[in-house]
């Protein structure tokens, strides 16, 4: 699974990733082609790494960091280029310049990084062959040319060509078959060395996604997680940037939550407008940042690795296939189930199943659903409004009024009872009070 096939998901990672300063584009390329992470060995190594450019961002002068910002920025998707070298295609004099401005700045930019011993972290091949390839003048210039150098052929007929212009025509067809020759050469000699190019490519791509992430870690408050090793998943503090970035600037704060769940099934009650989706939607966001290597909004957490990450949101209209809401919550839960059955680390995270529906049909589905899942070995967090006996799930319940004040942390309860707090919650937003005393009055009425 790409990152890039997950970008849209609903739970915010686009946030994440559009808060991310990266210098180039192809740094964002390559990361947008990365592979979610399933092994501990790789997602280990990824966060030693990340600590590394952590404490660098930490502790850096602004104007070091700025500095080796500036050369990131000059690095150049040049992957097509890569691929004519490794073919043995003769590079032009374009594709000559795009390498030996790579090979320039990777130096550059090693050579900014062992200040700090970053180099012993992020392992950039030397290019200084490259360089005394394509730069037979030592000039350290960050162009190219078919210098006088290469040839001392070449370089007797630009000199009779500068003295006699008259002949100038013949002269300079003669040249460029001689400078044709020493492209010929030079790819040759370069071919060589086209593998450490590419490595030294992907390394500054990776340089500047640490560095990114490392400054993004820094600037929200994001904590480094670690790997849990019995299935368990626990948060502490835990909390959506995207979310707290929006109540910050209505001048509101956001209240962190705390949860952990295994592979019992962790059912999550509460009102309507009780911050159940906003903790569904953190959770997938931690999941995917945690196997993609960034930090975990959350001032503790300890993850465990998954195959395959499912949340169904519900309320998933899709014009294209033809189905109404219903139908495709419908289909993306059954989904649910099929992979429940098969033999992978699965997490699943349900909110509101069959919410579109009248509720007593509702209620049966989302009761059922908890018992096909319960026995499954997967995790999984649901939410709902729905009245349910919980069996075996570990039960939550989103506090609500306490103290005439929304409070959204999660408290353990023995049942999965919602609570009514519909109309408390109604007049908290102001709602037209003769709306809600009639409300009361038709809700008295019926118990």
């Amino acid at each position: 699974m790409q990152l890039k096939n997950v970008i849209e998901s609903p739970c915010g990672l686009r946030f994440m990733l559009d808060g991310l300063d990266l210098q180039s584009g192809f740094a964002r390329r390559w990361l947008l082609d990365s592979e979610m992470m399933t092994s501990e060995q790789e997602i280990t190594a990824c966060y030693d790494v990340l600590r590394h450019f952590v404490d660098f961002v930490r502790a850096i002068e602004p104007s070091f960091l700025n500095t080796l910002l500036f050369r990131l920025q000059g690095v150049k998707d040049i992957r097509t280029t890569i691929k004519n070298l490794r073919q043995s295609s003769t590079l032009d004099d374009i594709e000559l310049f795009e390498v030996k401005h790579l090979a320039i700045l990777s130096t550059e930019v090693v050579k900014l990084l062992k200040e700090h011993n970053l180099d012993q972290v992020v392992e950039i091949p030397s290019l200084d062959e490259v360089i005394t390839i394509l730069d037979p003048d030592g000039m350290k210039i960050a162009s190219f040319y078919i210098y006088d150098s290469y040839c001392e052929q070449l370089k007797d007929l630009r000199i009779q060509m500068r003295k006699n212009p008259e002949q100038q025509d013949e002269l300079l067809i003669e040249a460029a078959e001689i400078e044709e020759g020493v492209r010929q050469d030079l790819t040759r000699q370069l071919h060589s060395h086209v593998d450490e190019i590419e490595r030294a490519l992907t390394a500054l791509a990776k340089v500047d996604i640490d560095v990114a992430k490392a400054r993004q870690m820094v600037e929200l408050g994001l904590c480094f997680p670690s790997i849990s090793s019995d299935g368990s998943s626990r948060y502490k503090a835990m909390f959506h940037p995207q979310v707290k970035d929006a109540l910050g600037r209505a001048g509101k704060l956001f209240q962190p939550v705390n949860i952990d769940f295994a592979y019992r099934p962790t059912l999550i009650t509460g009102a309507n407008m009780g911050g159940k989706t906003v903790v569904l939607k953190t959770l997938t966001l931690c999941q995917y940042l945690f196997q993609f290597g960034f930090g975990i909004p959350a001032s503790e957490a300890c993850i465990a690795i998954k195959d395959e990450i499912m949340f169904c949101i519900g309320d998933e209209q899709s014009i294209e296939r033809g189905l109404s809401s219903f139908a495709a919550e419908m289909k993306n839960i059954d989904a649910v189930i099929k992979a429940s059955r098969e033999n992978r680390k699965l997490l699943a995270l349900i909110d509101e199943p069959a919410r579109t529906t009248n509720p007593t049909e509702g209620t049966a589905l989302v009761q059922a659903l908890l018992k096909v899942l319960a026995t499954k070995q997967m995790s999984l967090v649901m939410t709902t409004h729905y009245d349910i006996e919980p069996g075996s799930a570990h039960c939550l319940r989103v506090k609500g009024f306490d103290n005439g004040l929304m409070n959204y942390s999660l408290v353990e309860v023995e049942d999965g009872e919602v609570p009514h707090e519909a109309l408390n919650i109604a007049q908290s937003l102001g709602i037209d009070p003769e709306w809600i005393d009639l409300a009361r009055h038709e809700l008295e009425k019926s118990e």
